[in-house]
């Protein structure tokens, strides 16, 4: 074995990708959900009840509830372990069964709660930063719930929009580029959560197209799974989980 060996087993090499490889990798993980529909399923059903306990929890205070359902973007990548469990599974032509993706994380306990911890703070952080931008632009009425869309998408109500999409913007790019790959490779190589979020942070700045396109296939995907009152999310979740773990595949040597 030579010196290179190591170094190149601890950093392994990123391919690009064009455009439309999300589009790709959509397809693979649709394919996958026809192929493991009862176990992606239970997933997805576990992603709707969350976004409706939150609403339940939170209804009284819905600024909470934006905080938090925007928080699925952030801590997504980690939930969805599972999901990368299963499009392994059926690559290795290991039977599809839900009870070992339970605990997938197990064999990397250390690392993945590591990098789980992590987005956790992310997660409370940008949720207080959200409450912040509320507060400096609603200093003296909060909208009331009935009309809360009408009210902060009006023309008079800009400059929050445009302050809440900029923070809110940063924190999901920042969690975006360090997980793209990262939680699919903990799982797959065994990595520690630092080689595994540098690996994913050169796959999006080699990708920065691909990586677009999939960032705004998340959000309108999801957003769609939200307006279906998290009902969607039961499909639309396990098809972005299966996706991710072939966008790992594609994007890492």
């Amino acid at each position: 074995m030579t010196g290179d060996e190591p170094a190149a087993a601890a950093a392994p090499a990123v391919r690009t990708v064009g455009a439309g490889a999300p589009l790709r990798w959509l397809a693979a993980g649709w394919s996958d959900f026809l192929a493991n529909p009862l176990p992606s399923i239970f997933y997805g059903v576990c992603f709707a009840v969350m976004g409706f306990l939150i609403q339940f929890v939170f209804g009284h205070a819905y600024q909470y509830v934006s905080a938090l359902v925007t928080g699925f973007f952030l801590v997504g990548p980690f939930l969805a372990l599972g999901l990368y469990d299963l499009s392994r599974r059926r690559e290795s032509g290991l039977p599809a069964r839900l009870a070992p993706t339970l605990d997938a994380w197990r064999p990397n306990a250390g690392s993945v709660g590591i990098f789980a911890l992590v987005l956790c703070v992310i997660l409370l952080v940008w949720a207080r930063a959200s409450l912040v931008v509320f507060a400096l632009f609603f200093t003296y009425d909060m909208p009331d719930l009935q009309g809360f869309l009408a009210q902060v998408l009006s023309f008079a109500h800009a400059e929050f929009l445009l302050a809440y999409f900029c923070v809110g913007g940063f924190f999901a790019v920042l969690v975006f580029a360090i997980s793209v790959v990262s939680v699919p490779m903990m799982l797959d190589r065994n990595t520690d959560g630092i080689v595994a979020s540098l690996t994913s942070l050169r796959a999006f700045a080699v990708n920065a197209p691909a990586m677009i396109v999939w960032g705004l296939l998340i959000v309108l995907l999801t957003a769609l799974g939200f307006a279906t009152w998290y009902i969607g999310l039961v499909v639309i979740i396990p098809v972005i989980g299966h996706a991710t773990w072939h966008a790992y595949r594609e994007l890492v040597a």
